[in-house]
């Protein structure tokens, strides 16, 4: 019969990941390993070989075992409230609300200038700008030099990352592993969010991106799955996107009307 545990001693859970990546990742039973009459499970045998190095390092001495913090997935399709819960999840736990597009969007902000993505393909709004039809402010435009153009162009240029995000928000491409690690692998083990705890609102959002997760040991404590009618979803989000859709067309129409009459006023 195996003694009793003291002080948070894992069992279930791995204690080299909770040790060094602050995660409770399930261990499994080919990967188990006896000391001081205790079975401790791992979740991969090269972290079972490093706990029988040096076992000292991974059990508990004088207090328990610090456990990590809250951390949630939130999942669901666009317009089922996700960020609404989120927010009001984050609020009464007291850990970080990460809506996970929209930090991709922050991302790529500064080069940009205006979101990317199916939700956000509505026009600029200077859309039906009334072109330029005076010869003096098109002699002025010209004026601008070679220097200051090429210095425009190299602020847009973006990094292979940020085409990948941006790929990402505008067509759904995958995000390769190495710019996940350079975004996702902070939550867990960077502060304040590895001791604070957060809800991250939209990931993993594909297979790909969940695998990502279990191959990095990341394991959320509890993922939820937000399901909403079609019914609902159109509800929501249909009479706020008809009412931008008239307001554009308005001033569609606005714009025709200023251009045709400064080019008959041209004209005379």
């Amino acid at each position: 019969k195996e003694n009793k545990r003291h002080m948070g001693d894992t069992k279930h859970f791995c204690p080299v990941s909770l040790k060094e990546n602050f995660v409770l990742y399930p261990g499994v039973y080919e990967h188990a390993a006896k000391y001081q009459e205790k079975i401790y499970y791992f979740s991969t045998s090269e972290y079972r070989d490093k706990f029988l190095k040096n076992p000292e390092e991974y059990v508990a001495h004088n207090e328990p075992i610090q456990a990590p913090p809250l951390r949630v997935c939130l999942l669901g399709t666009h317009g089922a409230g996700k960020t609404t819960c989120a927010r009001q999840i984050a609020d009464k736990l007291g850990i970080f609300h990460i809506q996970f597009e929209e930090y991709l969007q922050e991302l790529i902000l500064p080069k940009t200038k205006v979101k990317v993505g199916p939700h956000f393909d509505e026009e600029p709004e200077d859309y039906g700008k009334i072109p330029i039809l005076s010869q003096e402010l098109e002699d002025v435009s010209q004026t601008m030099t070679k220097t200051e153009a090429e210095k425009s162009k190299q602020e847009v240029e973006l990094t292979d990352e940020e085409e990948a995000i941006k790929a990402n928000l505008m067509d759904d491409k995958a995000l390769p592993p190495e710019v996940l690690d350079n975004i996702v692998l902070d939550w867990w083990r960077k502060e304040p969010f590895r001791s604070t705890g957060f809800i991250l609102d939209g990931f993993p959002r594909t297979l790909d991106e969940a695998q990502y997760l279990s191959e990095r040991g990341l394991c959320p404590d509890v993922v939820i799955y937000i399901q909403v009618e079609e019914s609902d979803i159109l509800d929501r989000l249909f009479p706020p996107r008809l009412k931008k859709w008239k307001e554009r067309q308005h001033k569609k129409m606005e714009n025709k009307k200023k251009l045709k009459y400064l080019k008959a006023k041209i004209r005379v």
